[in-house]
C-alpha cells in the first residue's frame, strides 16, 4: 500500500527542504571560496589535484541542490494543484507521500556532509 500524508505535511516538509539547500547552496560559496585560498597558496601538484577534485565535487554539489530543489517545487506544485482543484478540507487531506524524493534528500545531505567534512580535514591538514 502506498503511504500518504497530509497535504499540509508535505507543504511543511518542501518548506524546511528549499531553506536547508538554500543554505547549502550559500555554504558552498564559502567552502569555494576557502577553496581558492588553498589555490594560491599551495603549488605542490599532488595537493592541486586534491583541490580540483573539491573543486569538481563542488560544482556536482551544486547542481544537485538545483535538481533538487526544482523536483520539490514540482512536488508543491501539485500541492497547489491538488488544493486548488477542491479547497474543501484540504487541511486534511491525505496525498501520495513523496518517498523517493525524501530518500533523494537524505542521501545528498549525507554526501554533502561527508564532502564538508572530508574538505575540512584536507584545508586544515594543507593551508
Amino acid at each position: 500500500m502506498e503511504a500518504r500524508k497530509h497535504l499540509s505535511e508535505l507543504h511543511h516538509e518542501h518548506t524546511a527542504w528549499v531553506k536547508s539547500l538554500e543554505f547549502y547552496k550559500d555554504e558552498l560559496q564559502v567552502l569555494n571560496k576557502r577553496l581558492g585560498e588553498l589555490v594560491t597558496h599551495n603549488t605542490d601538484q599532488t595537493v592541486r589535484a586534491h583541490i580540483e577534485h573539491f573543486q569538481n565535487q563542488f560544482i556536482r554539489q551544486n547542481e544537485v541542490i538545483d535538481e533538487l530543489k526544482h523536483d520539490v517545487k514540482a512536488s508543491e506544485s501539485e500541492i497547489v494543484s491538488n488544493i486548488t482543484a477542491n479547497t474543501v478540507a484540504s487541511d486534511h487531506r491525505l496525498a501520495p507521500d513523496h518517498t523517493e524524493l525524501r530518500e533523494r534528500y537524505t542521501m545528498f545531505e549525507k554526501i554533502y556532509s561527508e564532502l564538508k567534512q572530508e574538505f575540512q580535514a584536507f584545508a586544515s591538514r594543507t593551508y
